[in-house]
């Protein structure tokens, strides 16, 4: 697949299930505004990988217009558990080089599993996307999101009532429909 055939698909799912059924409440906004970018990574090894997620933070320093950045990593993290041990070098490395409280990470992976969760629970749909990404979020920005936002603690488990009450059936519909 070529890099805008992921960008497309991932589009598709902030669009269509992210933003439609109101997964993320701040999502709509940066849509609207067309502040998301959508990034490919080509490496498929995790120094690499991090490499190219260190250079869209240096990219975010200095294009404050772009809210966040989806950093997608098609190829090398099929697998849930080594795409686990990615999100937390990726952690390790926003410390290590100063990034700590300036961007947060928020990870969805088509196979996502929520720990102590069975595979099939339909709430792990609430992170699943249609390849393995890394969603980099200015922290600041989410601060006064969340500031601005009645209960936000109510948003996880309102995203697993309804996620439960649709069936995973109904979201592994929505995420083929992203593949087109």
């Amino acid at each position: 697949m070529s890099e805008q055939e992921y960008i497309s698909s991932t589009t598709l799912w902030v669009r269509d299930v992210i933003v439609k059924y109101n997964i993320c409440p701040f999502a709509r906004r940066e849509l609207d505004r067309g502040s998301i970018r959508y990034v490919v990574s080509e490496a498929h090894k995790p120094g690499a990988v991090l490499k190219d997620l260190l250079a869209e933070c240096r990219f975010l320093d200095q294009h404050p217009d772009t809210e966040t950045t989806l950093f997608i990593v098609p190829r090398g993290f099929e697998g849930f558990y080594p795409y686990l041990d990615l999100v937390d070098a990726a952690e390790d490395m926003l410390v290590e080089q100063g990034y700590e409280g300036q961007y947060q990470l928020a990870s969805f992976h088509p196979d996502y599993c929520f720990d102590g969760e069975p595979q099939d629970d339909a709430a792990n749909y609430t992170n699943r996307s249609p390849y393995p990404t890394l969603h980099l979020i200015r922290e600041a920005s989410m601060e006064q999101a969340l500031a601005d936002y009645e209960d936000p603690e109510s948003i996880p488990e309102r995203n697993i009532a309804f996620s439960r009450r649709k069936g995973g059936a109904f979201f592994a519909t929505l995420l083929a429909q992203c593949h087109k």
